[in-house]
């Protein structure tokens, strides 16, 4: 007769069983971290980074507020997961499409890569949200101006190459880099829908990108 494992070796079903365990707490655990990020987005939209109280975030999430402090010391920290998360997603929706040679002085070129920006922009607007607000709340800590740079380190490097290749810049291509992206962000924070009512001034995504590829490419192409 054919004889179990347990049977043979009483261990291996213990170590088996709390495998098993591991791995459903594992589970368990993410997907609690899941809700809680997911339900921290929600909060940020409708009641702003600063007046959002991490027990509206468990609630929201049908989580008890201990089970938070499980996964993030903070809501600071919770922030900046979120902001990964959005990193994550721009390199995967943008790196791919625009690759370092990509030339910004060329109009189509130009509007490609600031509408995979802005549609990042737009789907990650609770985090857009609240890192504007966490920002307000230390403005003399360099952290705005870090963010942004790290932010737009990509535009960097394609304005570092076109100097590179000869091609006249209004300036140093971090700050170029900078004001590009500090433009894109601020009109997200502005105009997205979610953010405010009937005061927001109703102009379409390609309005946007459009006026934007203008301004900035008379910018980069016309040089000093």
């Amino acid at each position: 007769m054919l004889t179990t494992l347990s049977e043979v070796n009483p261990s291996a079903r213990r170590r088996a069983t709390g495998g098993a365990l591991v791995g459903v707490r594992a589970e368990k655990a993410a997907e609690t971290a899941d809700a809680l990020k997911q339900a921290a987005r929600e909060q940020f939209l409708q009641r702003g980074y600063l007046n959002t109280k991490i027990t509206d975030i468990t609630a929201a999430a049908g989580r008890a507020t201990g089970s938070f402090y499980d996964h993030f010391a903070g809501k600071e920290e919770l922030l900046q997961v979120l902001l990964a998360d959005m990193h994550d997603a721009a390199r995967q929706d943008v790196v791919g499409q625009h690759p370092a040679d990509h030339d910004l002085t060329d109009p189509e070129q130009l509007r490609a890569h600031l509408a995979a920006a802005w549609q990042v922009m737009r789907d990650n607007l609770p985090v857009m949200v609240a890192l504007f607000e966490s920002a307000m709340v230390q403005p003399g800590s360099g952290h705005a101006w870090e963010r942004l740079t790290t932010d737009t380190a990509m535009l960097r490097e394609h304005l570092e190459r076109l100097r590179l290749d000869g091609r006249p810049l209004p300036g140093a291509p971090e700050l170029v880099g900078a004001a590009m992206g500090g433009m894109l962000s601020m009109l997200a924070y502005a105009l997205l829908p979610g953010r405010s009512s009937e005061n927001t001034a109703n102009y379409s995504d390609d309005e946007v990108v459009d006026t934007l590829t203008a301004l900035l490419l008379n910018g980069l192409s016309g040089g000093r």
